[in-house]
């Protein structure tokens, strides 16, 4: 019997299961664990080929005869927010985000679950709980950062931190040529900020400034309504069998 090294990731494939996206279809996932020293650097490469990040898991589908998830990213040195995309960015320019240690509290537990429940009720996440959450946010073997939004205190200008309730958590990975959106939640009560949107227009403002070319959205999926609000970021690079292909409309 021969053994692999330990660096070498193993890929399995999981059992098919009912698709979340569209109705009647089912799906399969190929996935491998991201642990040990090459963790980072696995899971860069990874979500170059279209994986994602779920804890100390890296997944894509791998669902027979349909190829209907593409991932998505955002070209940043290229965006420019539209007219709607501007308006979101002022009615929220009151917020600031603190970048944080990849550390659960039970404040953004809290925001969690009245996210959850507010917006996805039914959804996989609905039974969540707080040692859920807290493996979620800390079960990370890569540069994983939280952002916490609250609203501008005196002191923002000095110290980039808000004051008061918080209002959104963005879950980010920080990677070697962009930052991926692994998970992000919000005040489900407040519906006149667009809090979801103004979220990946701040981390693409965040990449710039870092100087990282794309911000990583996860998976479109043609005919899912809660999925097409990706296509609204462009210009975007979608991934194909023939690699990533640019989109500008």
């Amino acid at each position: 019997m021969s053994e692999h090294p330990r660096d070498t990731p193993q890929f399995y494939l999981t059992a098919p299961s009912p698709c979340p996206y569209l109705p009647g279809r089912e799906e399969r996932k190929v996935f491998t664990h991201l642990v040990g020293d090459k963790a980072a650097s696995l899971n860069d490469v990874l979500t170059q080929g279209g994986f994602r990040r779920s804890q100390s898991i890296a997944y894509r589908p791998a669902c027979e005869g349909c190829k209907a998830c593409v991932s998505v990213r955002i070209c940043v040195d290229d965006f420019t927010p539209s007219r709607s995309f501007r308006r979101v960015q002022a009615d929220n320019a009151d917020l600031i985000g603190q970048i944080k240690p990849a550390t659960p509290t039970s404040e953004q537990y809290a925001l969690f679950r009245s996210y959850v429940t507010g917006r996805h009720g039914t959804g996989g996440m609905a039974d969540m709980s707080v040692l859920d959450y807290a493996m979620m946010v800390e079960d990370t073997h890569v540069h994983t950062r939280l952002v916490e939004y609250r609203k501008r205190g005196p002191d923002s200008r000095i110290i980039p931190r808000g004051t008061g309730d918080l209002m959104a958590v963005a879950l980010t990975d920080v990677l070697t040529d962009g930052l991926s959106m692994v998970y992000s939640f919000y005040n489900p009560q407040v519906h006149d900020r667009s809090l979801g949107t103004f979220l990946i227009l701040d981390h693409i403002t965040r990449a710039r400034q870092m100087g990282l070319p794309y911000v990583y959205l996860g998976y479109w999926v043609q005919g899912s309504r809660k999925m097409d609000y990706k296509r609204r970021y462009l210009p975007q690079e979608r991934l194909t069998p023939h690699g990533w292909e640019r989109v500008e409309k």
